[in-house]
C-alpha cells in the first residue's frame, strides 16, 4: 500500500508541477527530479522496489512512441547526417573516451566494465532534452536536432551496453561477433517495426471507433519493444520504426476522430509517464547511496572527473562537427536547415545533453555477479558515477540552460514561425478553393452556396496573405472579419447554452447518459478553436 501511495503522489506531482514549473522558471523534469530526491531523503518514505529490468520496458516504449508521432520518416531521411554525427558517432566516441578515462582513473575497473559505464552515460535522454529545451523557448530547428538525436542514440548505446556486460559476465569478447550483433539488432528491429506497424494499421482500419483505435495504439509500442527484445533486436528502434510507419502510412487525412482522441490521450500518457520517470531518478538516490555504502564520498572525485569527460567530449565533438557539415553543405551548394551551422547553436546543443532515466535503469540493471560467482567488478562505482552524471546534467545543465540561451540570444523566432504558419494556412485556403471549383464544375451546386463558400474561403486567404489585395479590398475584408467574429461570438454563446441544457438533461430521471454525452461531444467539437 505504501508503494501505491508513493506512486499516486508522484503522479499527482507530475500534474501539479507542469504549471508550477513555468511560474517559478524551472523546467518540469528538473522540478520532478528534485521532488524525487526530497522524497528519497525522507526516512518515512519507502524505498521503491521496481525491478531495474522493468524500468526501460515500462517507460521507454510509450515515450518514444509519443515523441516519434511528432516527426516523419522524410524528416529523418533529410537529417541522416545529424543522426550519424550525434546519435551514432558521438555515442561511440563518448563511450570509448569515458571507458579509457574511467579505466585510467580506477585501474581496478576492467576495460569491459568501463565500456559498460561509457555506454550507460553516453546517450542524452530524448524526453529530458526535449522537455528542458522546449521550456526555455529554443528554435524549432534546434529542438528537431535534440529530438532526432535522442530517438536514435539509445539504439547505439543499448547494443554497446549489452555487448560490454556480456563480455564481463562471460569473460569472452569477439569484435566480429559484436559487429554482427549490432547489424542484426538493427535489421531485426526494422523488420519487426515495419511488420507490426503494417499489422496495426490493418487492424485499426477494421475498428470504426476512435476510442478502440487509440486503445490499440497504447498496446503497440509495448508489443514492438517486447518482440524486438525477445528476438535480440533493438526494442527502441522497433518502437520508433513502428510509430513512424503508423503515423505516415496508416493515419489518413479523414481520420479526424482518431487524431482528436489520440492527441489528447498521448499528451496525458506522456505527461504522466515522463513525470514518473524523472521522479524515479530522484527516488533512486536512496538505493544508490545504500549500494555505495560509506564509500560514496570517496567516489565523488572520480565521478567529477567522469562528468568533465562526458561534458567536454560533447563540446569538442559538436564544434568541429558543425564546421565540417557546414563546409560539406557549401561544397555541394546546399544548406541543411537542421544542421547546426554556428558556434552559438552548437554551444546550446552541447549544454542540452541531459541524461535521464535510461542511464539510471541501465546502471541498476548491471548483474550482481559474473560467471563463476564473483561480484561484477566495480558495480558500485559504475552505479554511483552514472547517477552523479545524470544528476549533474539534469540539475546543473537543466537549471542553467535558459541562462545560456539568453546570453547567446538564441530564443525562438516567433515572427518566422508565424510567417511559416501563415504560409501553411495559405496552402490550405488555396486547396479548398480549388476543390470547390472542381465540385462546382462536376455537380449542380446552387450558385448562392458556391458564392458563400468562395467568399468565406477568400476571406481566410486574405487574412494570411493581405498583400494580395489593395487598400479598398483590405478595408472591406476587415469589416467582414469583424462581422464574422461577432457571428462566432454569438454562435459560441448559443452552443454554450446548448451544453448547459444537455447537462440538465443528463440529470433528468430516465435520461440516457451515454446518448447525452454523445450530443455534448459533438457540441464540444463544434466549439473547439479553429
Amino acid at each position: 500500500m505504501a508503494q501505491l501511495m508513493l506512486l499516486f503522489f508522484v503522479l499527482l506531482a507530475a500534474i501539479v508541477t507542469t504549471p508550477l514549473a513555468g511560474r517559478i522558471g524551472l523546467p518540469q523534469p528538473v522540478l520532478m527530479t528534485l521532488i524525487g530526491i526530497a522524497l528519497a531523503l525522507m526516512p518515512w518514505v519507502p524505498n521503491i522496489s521496481l525491478e531495474p529490468d522493468l524500468i526501460l520496458p515500462l517507460v521507454l516504449p510509450p515515450l518514444i512512441y509519443a515523441a516519434a508521432q511528432r516527426s516523419t520518416t522524410r524528416y529523418f531521411k533529410a537529417n541522416y547526417r545529424v543522426i550519424l554525427l550525434l546519435a551514432v558517432a558521438l555515442v561511440l566516441v563518448t563511450t570509448a573516451t569515458v571507458a579509457l578515462a574511467a579505466h585510467w582513473i580506477m585501474p581496478v575497473l576492467p576495460l569491459g566494465a568501463a565500456v559498460a559505464l561509457g555506454a550507460i552515460i553516453s546517450p542524452p535522454d530524448p524526453i529530458a532534452a526535449a522537455a528542458v529545451a522546449g521550456s526555455v523557448g529554443l528554435p524549432r530547428r534546434l529542438m528537431g536536432i535534440l529530438e532526432t538525436e535522442g530517438l536514435f542514440n539509445d539504439v547505439t548505446a543499448l547494443v554497446v551496453y549489452g555487448l560490454a556486460v556480456d563480455a564481463v559476465v562471460s569473460g569472452q569478447f569477439s569484435t566480429l561477433e559484436a559487429a554482427e550483433r549490432l547489424v542484426l539488432s538493427a535489421v531485426l528491429a526494422l523488420v519487426i517495426g515495419v511488420g507490426l506497424g503494417w499489422l496495426s494499421g490493418r487492424v485499426m482500419s477494421l475498428l470504426d471507433d476512435p476510442t478502440l483505435q487509440v486503445a490499440l495504439s497504447l498496446l503497440v509500442p509495448f508489443a514492438a519493444y517486447t518482440l524486438a527484445e525477445e528476438a535480440h533486436g533493438s526494442g527502441v528502434l522497433s518502437v520508433l520504426v513502428c510509430s513512424l510507419w503508423i503515423n505516415d502510412r496508416t493515419v489518413g487525412a479523414d481520420d479526424v476522430g482518431f487524431r482528436l482522441v489520440g492527441s489528447a490521450f498521448w499528451d496525458v500518457v506522456e505527461l504522466l509517464i515522463s513525470g514518473v520517470a524523472f521522479g524515479l531518478i530522484g527516488l533512486e538516490l536512496a538505493i544508490v547511496l545504500a549500494e555505495a555504502g560509506r564509500n560514496w564520498t570517496a567516489m565523488l572525485g572520480d565521478a567529477g572527473l567522469v562528468i568533465v569527460v562526458v561534458v567536454g567530449v560533447r563540446l569538442l565533438w559538436l564544434l568541429p562537427g558543425a564546421w565540417v557539415t557546414a563546409r560539406w553543405d557549401r561544397s555541394r551548394g546546399e544548406r541543411e536547415e537542421a544542421t547546426p551551422l554556428s558556434w552559438r547553436e552548437s554551444t546550446v546543443l552541447w549544454w542540452s545533453g541531459m541524461r535521464g532515466v535510461a542511464s539510471v535503469a541501465l546502471a541498476l540493471a548491471i548483474p550482481l555477479t559474473v560467471k563463476g560467482g564473483a561480484g561484477f567488478p566495480g558495480r558500485d562505482e559504475i552505479v554511483f558515477i552514472a547517477f552523479c552524471v545524470v544528476l549533474f546534467t539534469l540539475l546543473v545543465q537543466g537549471m542553467t540552460l535558459s541562462w545560456v540561451v539568453r546570453k547567446l540570444h538564441l530564443g525562438r523566432d516567433e515572427d518566422a514561425e508565424d510567417a511559416a504558419e501563415r504560409q501553411l494556412w495559405y496552402r490550405v485556403s488555396k486547396a479548398g478553393l480549388l476543390r470547390l471549383k472542381e465540385l462546382a464544375a462536376a455537380e449542380d451546386l446552387p450558385e448562392d452556396l458556391v458564392e458563400r463558400l468562395r467568399a468565406r474561403q477568400t476571406d481566410r486567404l486574405a487574412r494570411v496573405r493581405p498583400d494580395m489585395y489593395d487598400e479598398d479590398q483590405r478595408r472591406e475584408l476587415k469589416e467582414r472579419v469583424r462581422q464574422v467574429r461577432r457571428f462566432q461570438e454569438v454562435e459560441a454563446e448559443m452552443l454554450a447554452a446548448g451544453r448547459v441544457e444537455m447537462q440538465l438533461a443528463r440529470m433528468e430521471p430516465g435520461a440516457d447518459p451515454e446518448l447525452v454525452d454523445r450530443v455534448i461531444r459533438k457540441l464540444d467539437i463544434r466549439s473547439a478553436p479553429r
